[in-house]
């Protein structure tokens, strides 16, 4: 069995393999490809087995002569972007279910005060945002209008929340943030409601996508309570770049 679905893995060798390809050193790999947007001219992508891989639009790859290098690293890739005004984001880790960790999710039945959120939750929605930080909603982009979203409950208040929208535009990972307020933390709702919120995509033919920047380590570790496993850490192009 594939330690990941064929969705997840065709949608990253898609991104990484599509177009010219230059092959470098140490196995790295630059896929010069027009899929990308020229908002986005550049990501790199360094599998948790290892491999590294970038990928870049046509027109950053004539800027950065990518054609005429004969040989290419990871680092000298990564100071030629620098050179060129190319700042990559921070790095974010990517995390999915594995495919032997799916049926017992599946099977799986949701804590009694774990569902799904509508609209006429709106009241009790605005009453938790209320409540966090705005640091804090900022880095869970948790919102009631997007794509799915479900809540965990304590004495009729809601004090988890984690919501997901279709990632780059038409594939089909699921991307989710989530967030419980500080006066309800430590008690196990968020790893309720990821688990509920990722059972209800895969029900729908999506596959659930947790992200979290490298040193967010509540929210690293809240992935491993939750039972998803690391697939790699991406780094998209920074919105700042001159690209």
């Amino acid at each position: 069995m594939p330690l990941f679905s064929s969705t997840v893995t065709n949608y990253w060798q898609a991104t990484f393999s599509s177009g010219n390809v230059v092959r470098g050193d140490d196995g790295f790999t630059i896929a010069i490809t027009p899929d990308l947007d020229e908002d986005g001219a550049a990501m790199v992508l360094r599998t948790a087995d290892g491999r590294g891989m970038a990928a870049v639009t046509p027109a950053l790859s004539e800027k950065l002569a990518l054609s005429g290098r004969s040989s290419l690293s990871e680092p000298v890739f990564r100071q030629m972007l620098l050179e060129a005004g190319i700042t990559l984001h921070d790095a974010d880790y990517l995390f999915y279910f594995a495919e032997a960790e799916k049926p017992a999710l599946i099977e799986e039945q949701s804590p009694g005060l774990v569902r799904l959120l509508t609209p006429q939750d709106a009241a009790v929605f605005a009453e938790f945002q209320s409540s966090a930080s705005v640091e804090d909603l900022d880095a869970a982009y948790v919102e009631l209008d997007h794509w799915s979203v479900f809540g965990a409950f304590e004495d009729g208040r809601l004090v988890c929340a984690a919501s997901m929208y279709p990632w780059q535009g038409d594939s089909r990972l699921a991307d989710l943030g989530v967030l419980t307020l500080a006066t309800h933390r430590g008690k196990g709702h968020a790893r309720g409601v990821v688990r509920a919120i990722s059972r209800y995509a895969l029900g729908k033919g999506y596959e659930p996508q947790y992200r979290c920047q490298l040193d967010n380590h509540a929210s690293a570790a809240l992935a491993k309570a939750t039972g998803v496993t690391l697939f790699g850490e991406w780094e998209p192009v920074s919105p700042a770049s001159d690209s």
